[in-house]
């Protein structure tokens, strides 16, 4: 980004004083920490209010601030533009910005995969055009606007993560972004303690279309009953993944191992395909990207290679070493019963001449049937090729119950979330350097500090 700030105040209808010509922003941030020098800082309010920190963000670099009309003035060293709001103002100005940019926009959301499925996106597209995506998962009312504020002036696509927890809030990003193509990667149970029904889940992402440009394009997983039925009477181009033989792009021959999935797509039945991740539902995810790809008529070989090296956001299922060697799936951002289930399922099959051992923390905000859908994880773990199973967190206390008849009890160990560092020695001690471990959870139980006490780098 590069501005004028004169040309700041008039996106957000403000009079520009004449010495704002020779003000040149050149990022934005609502962080007083993280801001760089030449920055414009928004106070946003929140649980701390932004204001707090404006003599901060001036300390470290920022050359001008937004200043909200209903906090008391202030004597600044910098240029404060008032506005009403300071979260309605930054919306507004990287809607202008994207407007001046004009790049195309893919928008992604789903359940589950949308980050990975961000990433693979981009690196498809990446072979023909100079691309942004989503840092990590900026992926709300605050991370959609300041991911289009990020773009380089040189941008041809922007693919924007977009995730929700509300009715309303999907259509408030698509209409922000007003994307050329929009993503659903699939419907989960994630946030249906708000929801209610798979169904309202489903009603919610599909709020993606609300800004869809009429030419554009609605890409979805075909294998989603939820979804076909709610597309029949879209106006844009519709197009299909998954692994059923009615979809536009259809995965066979799916291969794991320990560290890759290979595949082959029905369009182009000459090219194998291979990721860096394991389990039927990455491959899906790769569906994904490569119908965007598709979509944009790029070269198919390009495209393998793209998937085959791409750079995946942190703390997504990603291998790990422990200290001793063992191998760990981590994948600690979040969960849901159908996330849950289809991890198991991949690890399960994953060769070891240890063993596999699962560490799962409650799956969060799952509404009155938690207990059952925790519960209903029992399916996907075979003590035939699961040696012992560790949770953390009361609503695993369920999952626990459901593994009694399958697990002797010293192979089912259960922990209260403030007792992770009790987990973590205990994983220490039983862990070999041939074994595996998987670890799963919603963020809120924080596996990850389980996963800094045994891995490298973690």
């Amino acid at each position: 980004m590069k501005m004028q700030l004169s040309e700041i105040a008039r996106a957000l209808k403000i009079e520009p004083h004449k010495e704002w010509e020779e003000i040149t922003i050149t990022s934005v941030s609502f962080d007083s920490r993280a801001l760089r020098p030449g920055a414009l800082f928004i106070p946003l309010l929140g649980e701390q209010d932004g204001h707090r920190y404006v003599d901060a963000a001036i300390e470290n670099g920022a050359l001008a601030v937004l200043w909200q009309t209903d906090h008391k003035e202030a004597d600044l060293a910098v240029p404060a533009l008032e506005v009403a709001d300071t979260l309605s103002a930054l919306q507004e100005l990287s809607r202008y910005y994207l407007q001046k940019i004009n790049p195309k926009v893919v928008a992604v959301t789903g359940s589950n995969g949308k980050t990975t499925t961000k990433d693979m996106i981009a690196a498809v597209l990446s072979t023909q055009f100079n691309v942004q995506k989503t840092f990590a998962n900026f992926n709300n009312e605050i991370g959609v606007p300041m991911t289009i504020l990020s773009m380089e002036p040189n941008t041809e696509v922007l693919v924007v993560e977009m995730g929700m927890d509300r009715f309303g809030q999907l259509e408030q990003l698509s209409r922000l972004a007003e994307p050329d193509v929009a993503v659903i990667t699939m419907i989960g149970e994630a946030h249906i303690e708000f929801f209610g029904t798979r169904a309202k889940i489903a009603d919610a992402k599909l709020e993606i279309v609300s800004g869809l440009k009429e030419d554009g394009a609605l890409i979805y997983n075909g294998d989603e009953p939820l979804l076909v039925e709610r597309t029949t009477d879209l106006i844009q181009e519709t197009f299909t993944f998954g692994s059923e033989p009615g979809d536009d792009l259809q995965a066979i021959n799916i291969v794991s191992d320990a560290t890759k999935s290979s595949f082959r797509v029905t369009l182009w039945p000459e090219v194998n395909f291979t990721i860096p991740l394991i389990g039927a539902y990455n491959v899906k995810n790769a569906l994904a990207a490569l119908s965007v790809g598709h979509y944009f008529m790029l070269d198919v070989n390009e495209m393998a290679h793209a998937l085959e090296h791409f750079e995946m956001t942190k703390n997504r299922t990603e291998w790990l070493k422990a200290y001793n060697g063992a191998q760990i799936l981590s994948d600690v951002y979040n969960s849901n019963p159908t996330a849950a289930k289809e991890v198991l399922q991949a690890f399960a099959t994953v060769k070891t001449t240890g063993k596999r051992i699962v560490v799962l923390g409650d799956m969060l905000e799952l509404g009155a049937d938690a207990a059952k859908m925790h519960a209903s994880l029992a399916t996907e773990i075979d003590p035939n090729m699961i040696d012992t199973v560790y949770l953390c967190g009361p609503l695993m206390g369920n999952l626990a119950t459901a593994l009694a008849d399958k697990f002797s009890l010293d192979k089912v160990r259960s922990y209260r979330p403030e007792e992770k560092d009790a987990l973590a020695a205990d994983l220490l001690k039983e862990l070999g350097p041939d074994d595996v471990v998987l670890l799963k959870a919603s963020h809120g139980i924080h596996l990850e500090e389980v996963l800094a006490k045994i891995a490298k780098n973690a």
